[in-house]
């Protein structure tokens, strides 16, 4: 039996479930998967699991846990090697992946995830194309310190599971960027983990599509 379970939205579109799963499968927790499908915000369904009606949603061995920087941090718990080892380098990465829990608005407004299009040449507004520079910029920063081809070095840690959606935004809405930026989303998305997301996002049930993602204005 189960240790718990992971609750989650459709992988297609769910970001923060992307970000949760992808710490749970780090941490190599032994949960249950629940997938609840998305219908343009919170559902009914969802509001009836999760405390604060949202995803992810991580139940494990009496711990209740609904925000993916806390998932993170349990997880972290569980498995301390998720954060890099070096104290500063640890301070750096709690640092980056908070700045992507609380910021950057205009990305996620105007370049919605969705893993089943491209939709290249669109969503560049001024303040989306100000958040993609900022970004370039905390990945660029990371990337020269510890060479990659992750952001602190040869491991994939809780920093990249933060970014690994906006590295699949940037896939389906292909903004203009540097070439590191470009070799650092080709190693997220030839991750193990990430490549699963891919595989089962796209095995999901056409019913679950949604229009306001899947042609958006």
């Amino acid at each position: 039996m189960a240790d718990g379970r992971l609750v989650i939205g459709t992988k297609r579109y769910s970001s923060w479930s992307l970000r949760g799963w992808l710490c749970v499968h780090m941490a190599g927790l032994d949960v249950e998967e629940v997938v609840v499908p998305l219908a343009g915000g919170s559902t009914e369904a969802i509001k009836a699991i999760s405390p604060n009606g949202m995803v992810p949603y991580l139940e494990h061995l009496g711990a209740r846990i609904w925000e993916s920087v806390a998932i993170a941090e349990y997880c972290a718990e569980v498995a301390p090697t998720l954060w890099p080892a070096d104290r500063v380098a640890r301070a750096h990465a709690r640092a980056i992946a908070a700045e992507m829990h609380a910021g950057f608005r205009n990305l996620r407004m105007n370049m919605p995830m969705n893993l089943g299009r491209t939709f290249p040449g669109k969503g560049r507004t001024p303040e989306c194309l100000a958040d993609i520079a900022r970004i370039e910029a905390i990945w660029a920063e990371a990337l020269a310190a510890h060479t990659g081809p992750f952001l602190f070095g040869r491991a994939f840690t809780l920093a990249d599971a933060m970014y690994a959606p906006v590295v699949t935004r940037f896939l389906t809405w292909q903004p203009e960027l540097t070439e590191v930026s470009r070799a650092y989303c080709t190693a997220v998305r030839n991750h193990p983990l990430v490549a699963r997301w891919y595989d089962e996002a796209a095995a999901e049930p056409t019913a679950w599509l949604l229009e306001k993602y899947e042609n958006p204005a």
